[in-house]
């Protein structure tokens, strides 16, 4: 019923406003000079700087601010394959959650083309009108290609948010969880449940943290990756992503879902939504004080309570309703906050590391808890916090083009979020 009444809500919202953002001129204009100013003759004397110096875009217009939430409408949320225009309404969504919690002034562009490169073709093509890219909810594998193929030719910074943002997010409450269960990193056993693009890529960006993938299992919908299975060839030719993960992963050579559960200290599942989906007697296999996270929304792979009957001793689920939400919406605001604010050229893996690591010190810092091992959307003095982690990371890759203090970025950050609140508290 909440569910209904929650759709019921959207439906009245977007008649109501028609749609859920908008652009809006923030320089003033009170006379006929302001207009020979702002537009023909004077910015003649702007466009030939930036003529001079591309890069001087970023310092003169809103480029320095705008990013593209790019899609082909092929996987939406729990939706699948809706297309480009009913895409539209999440994007719009999407935009709105960039400028409140980061600031960004997002731009919905779903794309009316599912072919790959033309994706690519057309994100390359628009790069001068933006300072970040953000691919949403395009289908695996096609989204590993088109962000990989994006990031060796664009001199801004792309990423997916459906591998990146959840890999990030993801990290940072096992970062916490693994403090208070006691385990080492280098020393767990994880099972990674479902193969789409949010475990390939938090499979990767573990491996990058320092977590073995030798000791990461991988389930698919066929079961256990292993070598030797009867679709190891035709998996290299169609998702080489999964196959580079087969080679390195299960050292064990487990070949059922019960010998890859046997032993585990670590479950992340992001599959089909449940319930039922894991069992309890799967849980019933895992070692002592077993952590779970079941990410499926709207229903987890297996109810919370269900997992600690089982012996799970912290649970992590994608919804709001329960304790523990892993969230994009916690990495991604702040993470192209800072990004932007640095001229970033890339969003590097060790930033997307360094967000985690700072939401991971937030929780620290007020004390975790089994019920409390990554922050809340509402905490919002963290996105500041990632934007100043993520942008001094940048500093130091050689990713930046413009070089600031932690401080600096710090402060920068919470004047324009906080700008954008009290904005968004007027709005009738």
């Amino acid at each position: 019923m909440v569910v209904t009444n929650f759709e019921e809500m959207a439906l009245e919202v977007a008649a109501r406003y028609k749609g859920k953002i908008q652009m809006m001129p923030k320089v003033p204009v009170n006379s006929l000079n302001d207009f020979s100013v702002l537009y023909t003759p004077g910015v003649a004397a702007v466009s030939r700087e930036i003529n001079k110096n591309p890069d001087l875009s970023f310092h003169y217009t809103y480029r320095w601010n705008s990013i593209a939430i790019v899609t082909d409408g092929s996987r939406v949320l729990g939706l699948g394959d809706i297309g480009p225009e009913a895409a539209m309404p999440v994007m719009e969504g999407k935009a709105l959650i960039f400028k409140f919690l980061g600031g960004v002034d997002a731009i919905p562009l779903p794309l009316g083309t599912k072919d790959a490169d033309k994706i690519i073709e057309t994100v390359k093509t628009i790069e001068p009108a933006f300072g970040g890219i953000n691919l949403e909810d395009i289908e695996s594998p096609k989204c590993f290609y088109v962000l990989e193929k994006l990031k060796d030719i664009l001199q801004i910074p792309v990423w997916h948010d459906d591998q990146q943002g959840t890999a990030g997010a993801t990290l940072a409450g096992l970062i916490t969880a693994l403090e208070l269960s006691g385990k080492a990193q280098n020393n767990i056993k994880i099972v990674l449940f479902g193969t789409g693009a949010a475990n390939i890529a938090t499979a990767r960006l573990l491996s990058k943290y320092g977590i073995p993938l030798k000791n990461m299992v991988l389930i698919d919908s066929a079961g256990v990756l292993y070598r030797g299975r009867s679709d190891e060839e035709r998996m290299k030719t169609e998702n080489p992503w999964k196959y580079e993960l087969l080679k390195e992963t299960n050292k064990e050579d487990a070949k059922t879902i019960e010998d890859a559960f046997k032993g585990a200290d670590v479950l992340i599942a992001a599959s089909k939504q449940g319930p039922g989906v894991i069992r309890k007697e799967w849980i019933r296999l895992m070692n002592t004080n077993p952590i779970v996270f079941a990410l499926a929304n709207p229903i987890p792979e297996i109810w919370p309570e269900e997992a600690k009957e089982a012996g799970a001793v912290i649970v992590a689920t994608g919804r709001s309703d329960f304790p523990n939400q892993v969230n994009n919406s916690l990495i991604f605001p702040g993470v192209f906050r800072g990004s932007l604010d640095v001229r970033a050229k890339a969003i590097t893996d060790e930033m997307v590391i360094e967000a985690a690591r700072e939401l991971a010190s937030h929780v620290r810092e007020r004390g975790i808890e089994p019920d409390y091992i990554i922050p809340k959307m509402t905490e919002w003095e963290i996105y500041p916090r990632v934007a100043a982690a993520v942008g001094t990371k940048a500093i130091h890759q050689n990713v930046a083009r413009v070089s600031k203090s932690h401080s600096e970025l710090f402060e920068n950050a919470k004047l324009l979020i906080e700008k954008t609140r009290s904005h968004m508290k007027s709005i009738a």
